[in-house]
């Protein structure tokens, strides 16, 4: 049985969620590939993307960035919480290089915990990653003592066999053998139809999904949804307050993908999974703008080359009366742009297949 070992990076839930929906599809491809997944995002999460059978193992590689919620974060504690990784990752890549080999694994791909290059290399197995930047990508930016974090990582990455660039990508120039593929991302579970009976939903009324990420935001203004009565609105934020023109989404495993079939637009803060499940869907998005966190540039600019699109402030969403959502939208600055590729699970996996044949 050919065994593919995919790291995920401890970092929110959208790395995990975009590359669930790459091991979905070549499940669905090759079943009888064994997946084994490391990662801390919860179980339940990757089963709503992936229906079969995978070996689910919790593992610390990375941090990514420590956020006080879907726009915020905390340097300080992303410094630390590095520190700590750094302290244990002798240990951890025994450990873990023992794991592999028990497991037969033949081949490890990553989004994007640098240390994986480094279990690979010294398991003998190759390691091949995807994504859109790298951890050494944000840390530079913050400058100071980021720096030296930062060349320690882009010398880690080095070590990467294969990328594959996913769209709206840093140059990721640490890397020495890159692919360019298109967009990754779920499809939509249900029909318009059924989604529009099952929340009561009008088919005739402005439509609109309000998603975030795992963190969310800490306070959403839900009070000013009383300024568009006649419009329809759909959170998965269990905690938000019972009003009249607001569906909470937040159960039978729904993910955003699946509800924007019947949304005329969303509106979401700078995330690849949820940009491009937007984009494959077609339909425009309001994107709020995010400070300190450089992937966010390259994401937004994306949305305005390729989406129907708004780009409103933290500022704009929180303390406005949301007027803005009587903007027109802007129109998509394609120019001489080249048209992207909207399968670019397609191109990962069928790479996968060959290998592993």
């Amino acid at each position: 049985m050919p065994t593919l070992y995919t790291a995920i990076t401890n970092h929110g839930f959208g790395h995990a969620t975009r590359t669930a929906a790459v091991l979905a599809d070549l499940q669905e491809r090759s079943p009888d590939i064994k997946l084994i997944i490391a990662t801390t995002a919860p179980r339940w999460l990757l089963e709503e993307y992936i229906e079969g059978d995978f070996v689910y193992h919790q593992r610390v590689f990375d941090v990514g960035v420590i956020q006080i919620d879907s726009l915020q974060v905390d340097r300080e504690a992303t410094f630390d919480a590095w520190q700590k990784i750094r302290e244990q990752q002798a240990d951890l890549i025994e450990v873990e290089v023992n794991f592999l080999q028990e497991h037969k694994v033949d081949l490890v791909l990553g989004d994007i915990p640098p240390m994986v290059t480094k279990i690979a290399r010294d398991a003998n197995i190759p390691c091949w990653m995807a994504g859109n930047f790298g951890w050494d990508f944000i840390y530079r930016d913050w400058g100071g003592k980021f720096i030296e974090m930062a060349d320690r990582l882009s010398e880690t990455y080095s070590h990467c066999d294969r990328l594959f660039r996913l769209p709206f990508a840093e140059p990721m120039s640490s890397f020495s053998n890159i692919e360019d593929v298109g967009l990754t991302g779920a499809k939509p579970k249900y029909s318009a139809e059924y989604l529009r009976e099952k929340f009561n939903l009008d088919s005739d009324r402005p439509t609109v999904l309000l998603t975030f990420g795992g963190l969310s935001l800490q306070s959403i203004p839900y009070q000013n949804l009383a300024n568009f009565p006649d419009w329809q609105f759909i959170t998965f934020d269990r905690g938000a307050p019972d009003l009249s023109n607001l569906t909470k989404a937040n159960s039978d495993r729904l993910r955003p993908v699946d509800l924007m079939v019947v949304c005329d637009f969303l509106i979401t803060k700078p995330g690849y999974g949820t940009l491009a499940e937007a984009l494959r869907v077609g339909i425009p998005v309001i994107c709020l703008t995010r400070e300190g966190f450089l992937e966010a540039e390259t994401l937004i600019a994306g949305v305005k080359n390729y989406a129907e699109h708004l780009i409103i402030s933290p500022q704009e969403f929180y303390e406005s009366d949301w007027s803005f959502l009587s903007t027109p939208f802007q129109s998509p600055d394609l120019g001489n742009i080249k048209p992207l590729e909207m399968n670019g699970e397609a191109t990962i996996n069928q790479a996968i297949l060959d290998y592993l044949d």
